[in-house]
């Protein structure tokens, strides 16, 4: 999310100095910037609409079997499949109390 704003804050800021150097009489060099700007700004919010995650519609889940240890975590967790759309989900499995 920070990486984002950032980006989004640098392009704005270059149609910011784009615009102020077109009106200051480069206009080749503002129409650059700014339209470099304009570029990223739209290239950015296209990202986040076009990669954001959607919930399956139909999902149904099924069991492979697999369980193992996620090495970043140290948690046991357990693979499902949806056999639709091919997807593979990564479950954390519930901790068992020592007796």
């Amino acid at each position: 999310m920070r990486l984002r704003a950032l980006v989004l804050t640098l392009a704005a800021l270059a149609v910011l100095i784009g615009a102020d150097e077109a009106l200051a009489g480069h206009l080749a060099r503002g129409a650059d910037l700014a339209g470099l700007g304009v570029l990223g700004i739209l290239g950015t919010v296209f990202e986040q609409w076009r990669y954001r995650k959607r919930p399956p519609v139909a999902a149904r889940w099924e069991s492979t079997g697999e369980r193992f240890e996620d090495p970043s975590t140290g948690e046991p967790v357990e693979v499902l499949y949806d056999p639709l759309s091919g997807e593979r989900r990564y479950e954390p499995l519930p901790q068992r109390r020592p007796p």
